[in-house]
């Protein structure tokens, strides 16, 4: 059922709290998320955004509950993947003709998802839909994070329907950001922002400059996923500012993978040393193949530097480390330190291959790495806790 949050608005989406896999098995989520739609009646009724696809028929069936469908005016759509498009179809079944705001480029995306010749009616920046008390500003917003994506805002009750931007997969009944825990919040909007924004921090920072500009009322920023901002709304628009600024705490994350454990002793006492150089310095390590890749991601987000280490297997490394390496590559992190680690038995390719891969994601490199020949002894594991304690001098 719906929820109102203004006299004119009211949420219409769907609770996902079963969900704990996102972008196929790319993203974590087990807060679970939620797909917020909004219904707005006023002169004129619109809806804005629908929900994902196996949520189509009952989406559709909860907003008849809510309002004649015959008499939504206008669709909006901020942005088309198929999270947010999914239950277009079998809206557009029930009233066909219902035209749909969206960019061109949110048009061509509808129609290469679903084939559909529907009533497209493209905006851009600056366009308005006068809808009656009040009305709707369209601000385009490309590659946040699909090039399609726009923001909507509403006069009067000054809403910035925000669709991704200023999102999170957290699961709430309660609604608005005031309500819910504050650090899992703040975490999965980090999470979010690392995982899927980050790439596009100088868009980020362009919009939001962008939208500061415009110099008009923010009460409340509605995204298309977890909770509505309407307790001080800006505080994440400020938070976004300092993330999309190659952001950074005093942290190192080692990441490593290991086969017998000669690596992970390798990266415990590269830890130890750098303890020993700076012990105000946070440290965390993380294996690749067990632990949550979207967290590692986030952690790597949050360090100055990152230490990857794998043992040599086939000449290569081992595939976790390949799997974390392409999408740390794919984020394009910015202004961060690097260097590789691990062990061998007899080729001993891995460190160099690694080392290649940092360099290729855009990270400094510090040294040429360290390599460790079967087991370490106490010798090696001294040289392990020089190797750290050389790394953070660089730092």
């Amino acid at each position: 059922m719906g929820k109102k949050i203004t006299e004119f608005v009211t949420w219409v989406g769907k609770v996902d709290w079963e969900l704990n896999e996102f972008h196929g098995h790319e993203y974590s989520t087990e807060k679970g998320s939620s797909y917020n739609a909004y219904l707005i009646r006023d002169g004129k009724n619109v809806l804005i955004d629908t929900v994902w696809k196996p949520y189509d028929d009952e989406f559709v069936e909860n907003l008849k509950k809510e309002i004649d469908l015959h008499d939504i005016d206008y669709i909006v759509m901020n942005h088309n993947e198929n999270d947010h498009s999914g239950a277009l179809p079998a809206l557009m079944r029930e009233i066909p003709d219902t035209p749909i705001y969206c960019t061109a480029k949110g048009e061509a995306i509808i129609r290469g998802l679903y084939h559909a010749d529907w009533n497209f009616v493209n905006v851009k920046t600056g366009d308005t839909l006068d809808i009656g008390k009040h009305k709707l500003v369209f601000i385009e917003a490309p590659m946040l994070h699909w090039p399609d994506t726009m923001f909507t805002y509403m006069t009067g009750e000054n809403i910035l329907f925000s669709n991704d931007g200023f999102g999170q997969h957290y699961a709430s009944e309660t609604l608005f950001n005031d309500n819910v825990d504050q650090a899992e919040l703040y975490n999965e909007a980090m999470k979010y922002y690392a995982n899927i924004l980050n790439l596009y921090s100088p868009m980020v920072t362009k919009k939001i400059e962008e939208i500061l500009a415009m110099n008009v009322p923010v009460n409340m920023i509605c995204p298309s996923h977890g909770v509505i901002w309407r307790h001080d709304p800006l505080q994440i628009v400020k938070t976004y500012q300092t993330w999309a600024k190659a952001y950074q705490e005093n942290q190192v994350t080692i990441i490593y993978d290991t086969m017998w454990n000669a690596t992970r002793r390798m990266a415990e006492a590269i830890c130890e040393g750098l303890r020993q150089a700076d012990p105000t310095l946070v440290v965390k390590l993380y294996n690749s193949a067990v632990d949550d890749k979207n967290d590692i991601v986030t952690e790597v987000f949050k360090s100055k530097a990152i230490l990857v280490g794998s043992p040599t297997i086939n000449y290569g490394f081992l595939s976790s480390i390949g799997s974390i390496m392409e999408m740390i590559r794919g984020l394009k992190f910015k202004n961060k330190k690097a260097a590789a680690f691990g062990s061998f038995g007899w080729s001993g390719e891995s460190v160099g291959q690694i080392t290649n891969l940092l360099k290729g994601a855009g990270f400094t490199v510090e040294s040429d790495g360290l390599r460790c020949k079967w087991m370490p002894d106490e010798k090696a594991l001294e040289e392990c806790r020089d190797f750290g304690k050389q790394f953070s001098q660089t730092l």
